[in-house]
């Protein structure tokens, strides 16, 4: 999530250690792209009679697979001086990863282009074949960390929860009523460049075909809090009615207004959602009470630092996040 904070220069790591990433990342996609979805105990028991999951018949997601890719996004960081930040090589080996894996699934994907702080910047957008393209469900995150660290949490978290929504998509064949589109911003740290950049250049009619636009920006903050985007009834309605299913109560979102990339959507007049679990906003007594975690604490205590590695997210809410998302994305398609 994008903040006032200033960046701070990390030096590269040697080109032998980015070689080697590479060719990891490269590992990673393969097994990935083949992955069948892990199922939980939980998944595996019959749903109650009646419930939309079930009629939507919406997969379980696998959190091994999404935990995979924030590995893999901490790799490479590890090898590109730290961090996934605008500018750096970490950002760009992040974008091909994903795209790899994407391009092995079946989608189109385009890398789109821009221009910021004298560095060029890269959007990735993925479409699943199919569906009415007059009618598109967007979903997105971004992809840059800060340059202070590898941004696991922010937003490695919410790209890879998306990431493996959109395999998910195209391991089970779905074929849906509405277009499915997915997108990995840049330079969302340095003021929502990307997405802006992106919603600038779509003509007026094709920001009418935009049935609905999701951001997902840290969604798997290791002292966590449920919160959703309350900017539409409709879209808030569907990710309270997941999390109702599951008794998590949730709270509407007010940290990250604006500051996040659904804004330059809302503001182009396209309906948005989407889901956050807090960054450096303070965890109440009542809010510990009812999701667990401590008062007193930040819900991310390595919001914008280099903390913010692979032992800075919580499994639990990571999992309930990219389970949320796969429900609205089957739900508002169909």
């Amino acid at each position: 999530m994008s903040s006032c904070a200033d960046p701070r220069h990390t030096p590269r790591r040697s080109a032998s250690r980015r070689a080697a990433a590479a060719v990891a990342t490269g590992a990673a996609i393969a097994a990935l792209v083949s992955a069948a979805p892990a199922t939980s105990a939980a998944a595996a028991a019959p749903p109650a009679a009646g419930s939309s999951r079930a009629a939507l018949a919406v997969p379980d997601v696998s959190l091994t697979n999404v935990k995979a890719h924030l590995t893999t996004f901490q790799s490479i960081a590890t090898a590109n001086g730290g961090n996934r930040a605008h500018g750096r090589p970490g950002y760009k080996a992040s974008l091909d990863y994903i795209k790899g894996a994407l391009d092995a699934a079946g989608f189109t994907t385009t890398v789109q282009q821009f221009t910021s702080s004298g560095s060029t910047g890269y959007n990735l957008i993925a479409d699943w074949p199919g569906g009415d393209t007059n009618k598109v469900v967007f979903s997105g995150a971004h992809l840059d960390s800060v340059t202070a660290g590898p941004g696991i949490n922010d937003n490695g978290s919410g790209s890879a929860g998306v990431l493996e929504t959109a395999l998910t998509v195209a391991r089970s064949g779905l074929k849906p009523t509405k277009h499915l589109r997915f997108a990995w911003w840049g330079a969302e740290e340095l003021g929502l460049v990307g997405s802006r950049n992106y919603v600038n250049g779509l003509s007026s009619a094709n920001r009418a075909k935009i049935d609905s636009y999701l951001n997902f920006d840290m969604i798997g903050s290791p002292n966590p809090g449920y919160f959703v985007y309350d900017d539409d009834a409709r879209l808030e309605g569907v990710f309270k009615d997941f999390f109702a299913a599951k008794g998590v109560p949730t709270e509407i979102e007010t940290e990250g207004d604006g500051r996040s990339d659904h804004a330059p959507f809302k503001s182009a007049g396209v309906p948005v959602g989407g889901l956050f679990s807090g960054a450096d906003y303070i965890k109440t007594a009542a809010q510990a009470q009812k999701w667990g975690g401590t008062s007193g604490q930040a819900f991310d205590r390595c919001y914008h630092r280099s903390c913010d590695t692979t032992s800075n997210t919580n499994d639990t809410a990571l999992d309930r996040n990219t389970d949320a998302i796969a429900y609205a994305v089957w739900t508002l398609s169909s």
